[in-house]
């Protein structure tokens, strides 16, 4: 054979690289032409038109392994197989707008990890007096419950926005939450223990429950983990509610 082009004409004439016609190649997309006297392989035609078509349905998004069988199938085979890589670009398409409507959801902060349910329970915090660092700590264990209790979340939202309709409540949430910037030894908290203890006691449907977890395996290591969220920032949060959770069990109300 002494016509045709080089493989470097080649690929500048179908608008690829040398390096993707041999991967085409080497996928046995298209088909090596044999070599010149010189050596040189010569590309005719027939693989410039192979080149192009490989090309075109690849840069629409059709995977190269589907590439090859597409090609080789008689009109009416061709014509079924583009239809079903439209179908599966169109719900490609689909989860790529998602996934952008997730990210600029996100480019205001990780308020997308939560249900409208739970972002206006947040959203009340405020004009209750809650601070932002209390908020920021409220959405914080949100997301964490519902990533590891998601059975009982919706129930663990009905509690807590009880919680919220109860002006007491809430003023001893926000005793709690302060007292955690107290030093572990400080005398006050065994005060507050008590106190907090006996409001629960007094009206145990204000104590949220994580009763979501009591029927998994690993429900005991959930509940740690939920429990002890936020305690690295407020030093005496864990003395705190170890003293709460005996004084509660003590009077036989069960915590979750």
């Amino acid at each position: 054979m002494t016509g045709g082009v080089t493989i470097s004409q080649a690929a500048a004439f179908a608008g690829v690289t040398v390096k993707t016609i041999r991967h085409y190649h080497k996928q046995g997309l298209v088909e090596e032409p044999a070599r010149d006297l010189s050596g040189y392989r010569r590309y005719g035609t027939a693989e410039l038109l192979r080149l192009v078509q490989v090309r075109t349905l690849a840069g629409a998004g059709v995977p190269l392994a589907e590439v090859g069988p597409i090609l080789d199938a008689d009109p009416d085979g061709f014509a079924a197989s583009l239809v079903e890589v439209e179908e599966s670009l169109t719900g490609r398409i689909e989860e790529l707008i998602a996934r952008r409507a997730t990210l600029r959801q996100l480019a205001h902060g990780d308020r997308v990890l939560l249900p409208e349910r739970a972002l206006a329970l947040l959203d009340r915090m405020p004009a209750l007096g809650f601070a932002a660092q209390d908020v920021t700590t409220a959405r914080e264990a949100l997301i964490l419950v519902r990533a590891l209790m998601p059975e009982g979340f919706e129930e663990y939202l009905a509690q807590i926005e009880h919680g919220l309709d109860d002006p007491k409540h809430v003023a001893i949430v926000k005793l709690t939450w302060a007292a955690g910037s107290w030093d572990p030894d400080d005398p006050r908290i065994e005060e507050l223990a008590a106190e907090v203890a006996e409001h629960f006691i007094a009206d145990p449907s204000l104590l949220p429950t994580l009763s979501g977890l009591q029927d998994r395996e690993d429900g005991r290591t959930r509940k740690e983990l939920l429990t002890h969220h936020g305690e690295d920032r407020r030093p005496g949060w864990t003395r705190l509610t170890t003293l709460i959770e005996q004084k509660v069990r003590a009077a036989g109300v069960d915590g979750g």
